[in-house]
Formats: structure tokens, C-alpha cells, sequence
């Protein structure tokens, strides 16, 4: 793979403690690649496995690790790509919960008997962009093509969580509910709770509208914004939404020092990693698949 890194000098200046060079690594298993987080790489009772668009069995633009049902492709292949990514980690389908996501902040708490929802068997929820478990073996997967996935391990109390970030959900704060959901069940402190920045479209790529930049102007301080938007042209703007999901962390109480940042742009990579805004939206989906492995 060619992989193009974003300038973490130029975009991620000023973000004080976080792990960014050198936070990815590419990984293969079955002959089936796939991303890991250093950051994490200490937990070894967790695991952890980012998709590429290689080594699947779909076919033309969804070609060829595709996960998304409801798109276009066929159900045969897009479950065979389940099957055959699992395998990397030894999970079977019936052991996952799937997020149905449209862009909340809503997060919920799942185990044993949720397993399969959203691929063996139908889900009993929606609108939910975020899942939080201390299910052993149970595996949360979350959907992605640009926005951004941020991922949280409690090694105190063994529960993790995985959530689904655009700009609606980073606008609403989902790490925070992520946070809090995991405080509320599991007795988490933020203190004690390691995250990560996945994968997603970097500031270059990502350009957005006056309406949308006002948004992040009300949510977010005067020198924040100013590390979160670049005024480009009229009311045109780059939008860094790595850093907002930064901010997001650090104000739910988790430690600099904690907060890694992947240095892997979505749209960059697009020949290998789908991204909507490179694709003009003819793409299949990524996948995040977290599990407590023991």
C-alpha cells in the first residue's frame, strides 16, 4: 500500500500530549490487512482491527472489503467480507453488535444478549452511532467513510467503547456521552480512560459552509476554533475535525497523554480506503471492529 500521512506539524499544532507519528500500523492476517492503533497496542486484553478496502470479495465500486448492507452490493458478498475480516480476530458474526447509525450522539450499552444484532439477526434500536461494552468476546463494529471513529479502553474497570463521529455527532459531543455512558455502567474514570482518533477525512480534504463553521464557532472556544477551521474563500472553510474530536476528549476528562490521533487521511487514501467526498458518494463502507479478546 502507498500510504499518503497527513502533516501532523501543520494540523495537529497545539495539541498538546497527543500520540500522532507513528500511531498506525498495517497489519495482515488470512492475507487480510487491516489497521491497528499503537497507542493501544499495551491493552493486550483488547482488540482492535480497522478495515481497508482490500481483501474482500466485492466487486466494482464496492471493491473489495465492502460492509454495508444497504448500498447496492450483493447481501452473499458483503457477508462473506464479515466472515472472512472476522476471522483476523477469531469472532464469529453472532458475537457482534452493530451500530445503526444517523449521525447522534447517542450511545448505549450492550452485551450477551444483543449479540448478532445488526448481522445474524435484526436490531431492537436505532439511531444509535455508538456502543460501550465489558462483554468478553462480544465485538462492537462501527461504520465509516470519512467521518470519524474514536475509540476508548478502560484498563481499570475492562470495558471499551466504540463511537461514530461526523460532524453532527463531534458538533453534539458524542465522545462525551461515550465517556459518561461508560462512568454511569462501569464505574469508568475519565482519568483513567485511554482514546483514539481513528481514520477519517483530515482538514485538507474536508471543506464545509458558513452554516456548518458556525456551528463549530458556538461549540467550541475562540482558540480552539481557530485550530479547528481554516477560512479558505467566501464562506468557504477546511474543517479539522481530528482536533474537535481532540477537544471533545480533553473536556470529557481524559488525559492528553491518553489521546492518540491516527495519521491516515480517508480521502488521501482513498484507492485503498473508501471515502465519500472522494468517491462522490459511489463507495462502500469501513468497518471498526473493537472486542475484549479475554
Amino acid at each position: 500500500m502507498n500510504i499518503k500521512y497527513i502533516d501532523t506539524g501543520k494540523l495537529y499544532e497545539g495539541l498538546k500530549g497527543a500520540v500522532v507519528n507513528n500511531s498506525t500500523r498495517i497489519s495482515r492476517k488470512n492475507g487480510i490487512p487491516y489497521i491497528e492503533f499503537t497507542p493501544f497496542d499495551e491493552f493486550d486484553w483488547v482488540t482492535l482491527h480497522f478495515s481497508t478496502r482490500d481483501g474482500g470479495v466485492s466487486k466494482g465500486i464496492y471493491s473489495s472489503m465492502n460492509f454495508s448492507f444497504d448500498r447496492g452490493d450483493d447481501y452473499e458478498n458483503v457477508y462473506k467480507n464479515y466472515e472472512l475480516f472476522l476471522d483476523t480476530m477469531n469472532i464469529k458474526p453472532e458475537n457482534c453488535v452493530c451500530t445503526k447509525q444517523t449521525h447522534t450522539a447517542n450511545v448505549i450499552a450492550v452485551d450477551y444478549n444483543m449479540a448478532g444484532m445488526g448481522l445474524t439477526r435484526a436490531r431492537d434500536f436505532d439511531n444509535v452511532d455508538g456502543l460501550v461494552t465489558n462483554e468478553p468476546g462480544l465485538c462492537l463494529i462501527t461504520y465509516f467513510a470519512d467521518c470519524v471513529p474514536v475509540y476508548f479502553i478502560d484498563p481499570v474497570n475492562r470495558c471499551i467503547g466504540a463511537s461514530h463521529s461526523g460532524w453532527r455527532g463531534t458538533v453534539a459531543d458524542i465522545t462525551h456521552e461515550t465517556v459518561q455512558l461508560m462512568n454511569r455502567t462501569y464505574g469508568s474514570n475519565p482519568e483513567d480512560i485511554h482514546a483514539f482518533i481513528g481514520p477519517s477525512i483530515c482538514q485538507d480534504c474536508y471543506e464545509v459552509d458558513e452554516a456548518v463553521a458556525e456551528k463549530f464557532r458556538s461549540a467550541y472556544s475562540q482558540n480552539e476554533t481557530g485550530m479547528i477551521l481554516y477560512h479558505t474563500a467566501g464562506d468557504k472553510y477546511q474543517l479539522n475535525l481530528q482536533a474537535a474530536n481532540y477537544f471533545n476528549m480533553f473536556h470529557a476528562g481524559i488525559k492528553p497523554d491518553n489521546i492518540g490521533i491516527s495519521d491516515i487521511c480517508t480521502s488521501c487514501n482513498s484507492d485503498w480506503l473508501f471515502s465519500h467526498r472522494a468517491s462522490h458518494g459511489k463507495r462502500g463502507v469501513l468497518c471498526g471492529f473493537m472486542s475484549i479478546c479475554r
